[in-house]
């Protein structure tokens, strides 16, 4: 019998096939507040995500970076459908989630969730066997096999039934709980699991315990995730590719090690750039980045990034600079296009 069989996750439910990507996101926008004026226009509205596309393949790791505020966690809120989005179509293997064929409660089977903070997620009140176990008996599953599954999934994230199943969240400690977290959101048997922030409130050596198991249970379990975080180290440890993200839009996308090795956007370089580095001779002289983000209420015109850039020129305030065509790395910056009309534009 395989690791899969033993712990009860389901057969391969690859509807699309290899090549279909698992999850693809369209068009996502979420505005927060806001009102009307006379004409009826909405004004004065938080531009959290603001036309964001992203594809995750099936097997991968999809890093997503960025500033605070730059709506990385809103993004993966709005695909996980906590919050429904303005506009925007999210597509799983291949299927629009909310149609008849996919409907919210069988998606939410298929994709999980786990949080930054480690005991705000968990109900004081339950137990560890049931935070586990609560899931699957209420999608249906009899009490007995649903305890069974969390002591199986509790034993697979280094938590020892008999010590922690009868144990209340505040009886863990931090690692411990987000154990438990990932624990409760394999419960459900996902195809992809989204990880906001999910080691950021850990310290190292502990972070370092809770990645190597989720590279683990990726392998043994076949999982996708969608992978948050403001550390770059960890993204390159983690991801497949990297998206990058500025004041709700994403503006280069690409292979990880790529990405983090040779940027081509200017806001990704600096986000580089101000990594510390452990070599006493390669000290940060200047700062990476000038100014503060923009208000996103009222962003700026063109590209969001040109307030803040030491390379932009009147075409970047004018235009807003596309992804670009369909390639392995693509980017938001009228410097990286030959046919942008920036003075600094190499020619192909």
């Amino acid at each position: 019998m395989s690791a899969v069989e033993a712990s009860g996750v389901a057969p391969e439910r690859d509807r699309g096939g290899p090549a279909q990507p698992l999850l693809s996101v369209k068009g996502l926008v979420k505005h927060f507040g806001g009102r009307r004026d006379w004409s009826g226009q909405r004004r004065g509205m938080v531009r959290a995500v603001d036309g964001v596309d992203l594809e995750i393949f099936k097997g991968e790791t999809l890093g997503i970076v960025g500033e605070s505020g730059c709506g990385k966690s809103t993004t993966a809120r709005l695909v996980m459908q906590i919050i429904r989005p303005d506009r925007g179509e999210i597509l799983f293997d291949g299927e629009a989630v909310g149609s008849p064929a996919l409907g919210l409660r069988d998606y939410r089977r298929e994709v999980q969730m786990v949080f930054q903070d480690s005991y705000a997620s968990l109900n004081p009140r339950l137990t560890v066997e049931h935070t586990v176990a609560f899931g699957p008996w209420v999608h249906g599953e009899g009490r007995q096999a649903a305890v069974a599954r969390a002591h199986d999934l509790l034993q697979r994230v280094g938590l020892a039934p008999e010590r922690f199943a009868g144990r209340y969240p505040h009886e863990l400690s931090g690692g411990q709980r987000q154990r438990v977290n990932i624990a409760r959101a394999l419960a459900l048997q996902p195809r992809l699991l989204i990880l906001d922030e999910a080691v950021s409130a850990l310290d190292k050596s502990v972070e370092a315990q809770v990645l190597n198991l989720l590279l683990d249970l990726k392998a043994e379990f076949g999982l996708t995730y969608m992978f948050i975080s403001h550390d770059l180290n960890v993204v390159r440890f983690m991801s497949d590719r990297v998206m990058v993200m500025y004041l709700g839009k994403a503006v280069e996308v690409g292979p990880s090690d790529v990405i983090l090795k040779s940027p081509r956007h200017p806001y990704t370089a600096a986000l580089l750039a101000s990594m510390p580095s452990m070599d006493p001779d390669n000290r940060t002289r200047e700062a990476p980045l000038f100014g503060d983000p923009p208000n996103p209420i009222d962003p700026p015109p063109g590209c969001r990034f040109h307030t803040r850039c030491k390379f932009a020129a009147p075409v970047c305030s004018a235009r807003e600079p596309g992804l670009g065509a369909e390639a392995a790395h693509r980017v938001a910056c009228h410097l990286a296009d030959p046919s942008s009309g920036h003075p600094g534009a190499v020619a192909a």
